[in-house]
């Protein structure tokens, strides 16, 4: 056995042991109650706060902490296989086989004899496979239902970016940065109507026509929403965190005033050291 081998010998070996141990804690026999009550809709929460904490993990590019996030969403992956398994719908190999065709097939230009030139050649033809196999399944190729996918699959900002952009590119689009500015103010306007109003139902929607022309802002100048609005968070919990470093007291035993000042001290520190 060369060193090739070994070394897949060892990954097959650590995951054939975590396939036992997720099958165990599934076993009516000694099995582990929680894991007992769990079916594919149950474990939906963790799969998605598996993921978001694996993505927390890469931004800070501490290795170690990526690889345990890694094996947390892993499980999930594994305990959904079980599950499947169980209920004899489909199971672990059905799972690597299918994305195995699927990476094959989507890579002519790798495992066949496609030529491509660049990155964006490998994307539209990417792009092509996929409708391909949309037509051969006879799924809709109406662009709603294409859209409707995103609002079932993915969290709502990262949804109203998907949308936008697809929306754009079949000419439902401003014909410049200014368009998208009036919408903006358009929509401002509307809120504001809203809420002076009183009307809760209608200024939550007004609120979700603001927010998707935010999202929409934010392609015209290229900048991800999604990033933007998670690096606000950090810098708010930072700022925050000072603060309380700054404070002789709870924050709560504060007026608003002296808030704002340690709010302005703790900023201003941040900005010298950033």
């Amino acid at each position: 056995m060369n060193v090739s081998e070994s070394i897949n010998h060892q990954i097959l070996k650590a995951l054939d042991k975590l396939i036992q141990v997720v099958a165990q804690l599934r076993s009516p026999d000694g099995g582990c109650p929680w894991d007992l009550a769990q079916t594919q809709q149950s474990l939906i929460p963790y799969i998605i706060e598996e993921a978001y904490e694996v993505v927390d993990a890469l931004h800070s590019d501490n290795q170690e902490a990526i690889a345990e996030e890694l094996g947390d969403l892993l499980l999930q992956v594994i305990l959904q296989a079980q599950i499947a398994q169980e209920k004899e719908y489909f199971n672990l190999e059905d799972i690597a086989e299918i994305i195995t065709a699927k990476l094959i097939r989507r890579h002519p230009h790798v495992f066949g004899d496609l030529q491509v030139a660049d990155e964006a050649e490998v994307h539209h033809n990417w792009e092509k496979i996929k409708q391909q196999e949309k037509e051969e399944k006879k799924e809709s190729n109406l662009l709603s239902d294409k859209l409707k996918t995103y609002t079932r699959s993915l969290p709502p900002l990262m949804a109203s970016e998907k949308i936008s952009k697809q929306a754009a590119k079949v000419g439902f689009e401003w014909e410049n940065a200014e368009g998208v500015w009036d919408k903006f103010r358009e929509e401002l306007g509307e809120f504001q109507e809203a809420i002076a109003n009183d009307n809760k139902q209608h200024a939550t929607e007004e609120l979700g026509d603001l927010l998707f022309t935010i999202v929409n802002i934010a392609r015209w100048y290229n900048l991800d929403p999604t990033i933007a609005l998670q690096g606000t968070n950090n810098r708010f919990i930072k700022r925050l965190s000072l603060m309380e470093k700054f404070a002789d007291k709870p924050l709560e035993n504060y007026s608003i005033l002296e808030l704002e000042s340690l709010w302005q001290k703790a900023k201003k520190q941040l900005s010298i050291y950033s």
